[in-house]
C-alpha cells in the first residue's frame, strides 16, 4: 500500500499545494507547469557521504528501475507505446512548424501523456482531450511520412497507414472514456481502458475465473491474479503472466540484467538473497516465488540503501487484483529515522490499544520496521507522480507472520514543503487566523507523523478472519484499506501516548491534522473533479467517505459545521475530541469490514458517502481555487546519475545533476529505455 503524494498535499494543504518558486541553497524545487500540473525537482541529500559500494548499488539499481518503464505505459492502455511514439516523431521533427494553436495544445497534450505515463489522467483516470486538431496531426504525420514499426504479422484493423488506427482513440471522446472505471453498477472491466484484460473479457467472467482457484482452507495464499494480464483464447480464459520468457520478456530481461549488475554490491548478504529472490519470480512468474522474494525483502532491515521493484500495487485494476509495475531506489535517512522507529518499536502498544474488536487485533505484532528515506530514483507507477509513503508487502498473511516495511520518503516531502511559500491557500479556505497559526506551527509534523501512523502502523494493524480472501472486497478494496489506514493515523494523532513518546509537543498539535483532514475530504480535494463527475479515486474517496461520515453523523452534536462567511464556505470544527470519537466509531466499523470481507458493506459506505460531489460546494470551490493559480498535482524531475570510471574503466565514483529538463528527460527515457514492442500480445 502507498500514501498517495496527493493526500499528503492536501492533508497539510497549506504546506503542500504551492506553486510559488522555492529556493533553498541555490537549488531550485519548483520548475515548470502545464496543464493542471507543476514539476518539482527533489535533491539526494546525503548521495555523496555513501560508501563507492553503495553509490554503485544505488545506480545499478535506478537503473533497474528505469528498464520496466514501458510496462507501465502497456498496462495503462494497449494503444499507449504506439501513441508515445507517434507524438514523439511529431515532437521531435525540424520539418513540423512549433508556431500556432495546434502546436501549442499538442506540446501541452504530450506533457500531459509522459506525465500520466499514458492519454489518460494519472489521478482522474479520465481520457485527455486534445487541444489541437485531428486534422493537424494528420497532416504532420503525412508530412513526416510516418511509418509504425509493427509486427510483420501485425493485421490492421484499417486501409492506409496503421496509424490511423489511434485517431479515434485519442480524438472520439466515446471510446476509452476511463482507464479505471470504477462505477457502480457498471461492468469494470469491460468499460476500463487499462490493458489488464484482454478483449471481451467481461468483469464477471474475471471474478468467476479467480473465485475458482481460490483455497479458503489455505492459511497463506497467494495474490492470484497479481500478475498477469487474462485473455481469451479460443473462447478459453487464460493467464498471460508477465515474466522474463513471457508478456513483457523484453524489458523484464533488462531489469534483470541490471539488478544482477547491482547484486555485488548489495548492502547486506540478506539483500543480495533478496535480489535473486526478485530474479527467480521474474524469471518464472511463479507467485509462490513472489511471497518468498516478499520475505526476505521484509526481513532484509539492516542495509542502508534500500529498493522496491516489481508488479505491487493494484489501483490501476477497476477489480483490485493485478498489480502495475514500480520501483524505487532510496537510502536510510538516519536522523529521521529516529521518529519512525518510536512507532515501530511500540507496535503492540498501538494494536493493543486499538478500539477495534479484539478478535480483529493481532495477538503478537511481528517484523515491523519503519524509516526515512531519501528517494535517489523514481519509476514506473512511482513517477513522475509518486507517493510519499509505502508500506510492503501486501499480502496479509506474510504482514501477520513475517511483518511489514513501512517508508516516509522525507526528501520529497521536504521538496513540497521547500517549494510552498505564500500560495495563499490558507487565507482562501481555512476560517480564521487562529486555525491557520494552529496549522502553521503544527502542521508540518502532524502531516509527518500522520504518514508515519498511516503507513506504519495502519496498514500492519488489524488481522483477517480465517477463510477472508485479501480481494473479497473486489473493487472497494483499496479504498477500505486506506480509509482503515487514514482512520488509524487520526485516531492516534490525538491520543496522549504521542506527547510521552516526545512525537508531538502537545495535545494541542492534532487539531491541525483534523482539520486540514476534515477541509480537504469535505471541500478542497474536489479541485481534483471535473463538474458533474463523480469521485473515482481511490485516494479521493476514502477521504470522501471518512470525511463525510464523520460530518453527517456528528450533525446531532454540532461536530462539524459548513459555515458561511463573506459569501465563501468554510470548515468549522467545533468539537475536536468528539471528532476523534467519531473517527474511534469508524474506525472499528471500517476494520469490521475488512476483517471479515464484509462487501456489502463497504460497497454501502463508499457509495453512500465517498463517491458523490455537492455540485454547489464544487462550483464554488473551483472558483475560488482557480484565483490562486495553484497547480493541483505535483510530480517530479529525476536526477541524473553519471557513472565515473579511470583508464581502465573501473567505476570510481558516480555524480549526481539536476540540470535535465522535463521534456529533455522525457525523451531520454524514451530513447534509453524503450524495452518493448510497440504492441505486445
Amino acid at each position: 500500500m502507498k500514501l498517495n503524494v496527493s493526500k499528503l498535499m492536501m492533508i497539510g494543504g497549506l504546506m503542500l499545494t504551492a506553486c510559488q518558486s522555492g529556493v533553498t541553497d541555490d537549488f531550485k524545487y519548483t520548475d515548470e507547469k502545464f496543464a493542471d500540473i507543476q514539476m518539482l525537482r527533489y535533491k539526494v541529500e546525503g548521495f555523496e557521504q555513501l560508501t563507492l559500494n553503495q553509490k554503485l548499488l544505488v545506480y545499478y539499481l535506478n537503473e533497474a528501475a528505469q528498464a520496466g518503464r514501458d510496462i507501465l505505459w502497456d498496462q495503462n492502455g494497449k494503444y499507449n507505446l504506439r501513441i508515445r511514439k507517434m507524438l514523439e516523431t511529431v515532437y521531435t521533427s525540424d520539418q513540423v512548424s512549433k508556431d500556432g494553436d495546434d502546436w501549442k495544445g499538442f506540446e501541452e497534450y504530450i506533457k500531459r501523456v509522459w506525465f500520466s505515463n499514458g492519454i489518460h489522467h494519472h489521478y482522474g483516470c479520465t481520457k485527455f482531450k486534445p487541444e489541437f486538431s485531428e486534422q493537424w496531426l494528420r497532416d504532420q504525420l503525412a508530412l513526416l511520412n510516418y511509418k509504425e514499426e509493427l509486427p510483420a504479422d501485425y493485421v490492421s484493423t484499417v486501409e492506409g497507414e496503421t496509424w490511423e488506427e489511434l485517431m479515434p482513440v485519442m480524438f472520439d471522446p466515446n471510446i476509452m472514456q476511463m482507464r479505471v472505471n470504477q462505477k457502480d453498477g457498471d461492468d469494470l472491466v469491460l468499460t476500463s481502458a487499462s490493458n489488464y484484460y484482454g478483449e471481451g473479457v467481461t468483469q464477471a467472467e474475471a471474478e468467476a475465473f479467480y473465485e475458482k482457484m481460490r483455497d479458503v482452507n489455505n492459511p497463506e495464499p497467494v495474490m492470484y491474479g497479481l500478475n498477469s494480464r487474462l485473455v481469451k483464447e479460443n473462447g478459453k480464459l487464460v493467464e498471460k503472466k508477465w515474466t522474463t520468457e513471457g508478456l513483457y520478456g523484453p524489458a523484464l530481461q533488462k531489469v534483470v540484467y541490471w539488478l544482477e549488475k547491482a547484486k555485488p554490491y548489495a548492502d547486506t548478504e540478506e539483500q543480495k538473497t533478496v535480489i535473486d529472490k526478485l530474479i527467480k519470480y521474474y524469471q518464472t512468474g511463479d507467485l509462490k516465488d513472489f511471497d518468498d522474494y516478499c520475505i526476505a525483502w521484509v526481513q532484509d532491515t539492516k542495509g542502508t540503501v534500500d529498493f522496491t521493484n516489481g508488479f505491487t500495487e493494484v489501483y490501476g485494476d477497476p477489480l483490485g487484483m493485478k498489480a502495475s509495475w514500480e520501483a524505487i531506489t532510496n537510502f536510510k535517512d538516519l536522523e529521521a529515522t529516529a521518529r519512525t522507529e518510536k512507532l515501530s518499536a511500540n507496535a503492540q502498544w498501538f494494536e493493543d490499544n486499538s478500539p477495534v474488536d479484539p478478535r480483529f487485533k493481532k495477538e503478537k505484532c511481528k517484523g515491523i520496521s519503519a524509516k526515512v528515506i531519501t528517494a535517489a530514483m523514481l519509476g514506473g507507477d512511482l513517477y513522475p507522480s509518486t507517493a510519499i509513503g509505502i508500506n510492503l508487502p501486501n499480502s496479509n498473511w506474510i504482514r501477520k507472520e513475517y511483518g511489514s516495511k513501512s517508508v516516509t520518503i522525507g526528501n520529497l516531502t521536504d521538496a513540497y514543503n521547500k517549494a510552498a511559500q505564500g500560495n495563499g491557500f490558507g487565507e482562501e479556505f481555512v476560517i480564521d487566523q487562529a486555525t491557520r497559526d494552529l496549522i502553521k506551527k503544527y502542521g508540518d509534523a502532524c502531516d509527518d507523523l500522520h504518514t508515519d501512523l498511516h503507513e506504519c502502523l495502519g496498514h500492519g494493524s488489524g488481522k483477517m478472519l480465517p477463510g477472508i480472501s485479501d480481494d473479497s472486497l473486489r473493487a472497494y478494496g483499496s479504498t477500505i484499506e486506506e480509509g482503515r489506514a487514514d482512520l488509524f493515523a487520526l485516531y492516534y494523532l490525538g491520543d496522549p501516548k504521542l506527547v510521552e513518546l516526545g512525537l508531538l509537543p502537545d495535545m494541542e498539535a492534532y487539531k491541525s491534522n483534523y482539520y486540514t483532514y476534515i477541509m480537504n475530504g469535505l471541500m478542497t480535494q474536489l479541485v481534483r473533479i471535473k463538474p458533474g463527475n463523480n469521485i473515482e479515486e481511490a485516494h479521493m474517496r476514502n477521504r470522501s467517505f471518512v470525511s463525510h461520515w464523520a460530518y453527517v453523523n456528528g450533525k446531532k452534536d454540532n461536530v462539524i459545521e459548513l459555515v458561511k462567511k463573506d459569501g465563501k464556505t468554510y470548515v468549522k470544527i467545533n468539537d475536536y475530541a468528539k471528532l476523534r470519537d467519531l473517527f474511534k466509531t469508524l474506525l472499528a466499523e471500517v476494520q469490521r469490514i475488512k476483517s471479515e470481507g464484509d462487501f456489502l458493506a463497504a460497497r454501502q459506505l463508499v457509495e453512500t458517502y465517498g463517491v458523490k460531489v455537492d455540485p454547489t460546494i464544487h462550483k464554488e470551490v473551483l472558483e475560488r481555487y482557480e484565483k490562486l493559480n495553484i497547480s493541483p498535482y505535483k510530480g517530479f524531475i529525476n536526477p541524473v546519475y553519471e557513472l565515473v570510471t579511470d583508464k581502465d574503466g573501473k567505476p570510481t565514483d558516480v555524480k549526481v545533476t539536476y540540470t535535465e529538463g522535463y521534456a529533455e528527460q522525457m525523451l531520454r527515457y524514451s530513447r534509453d529505455y524503450a524495452t518493448l514492442p510497440l504492441i505486445n500480445n
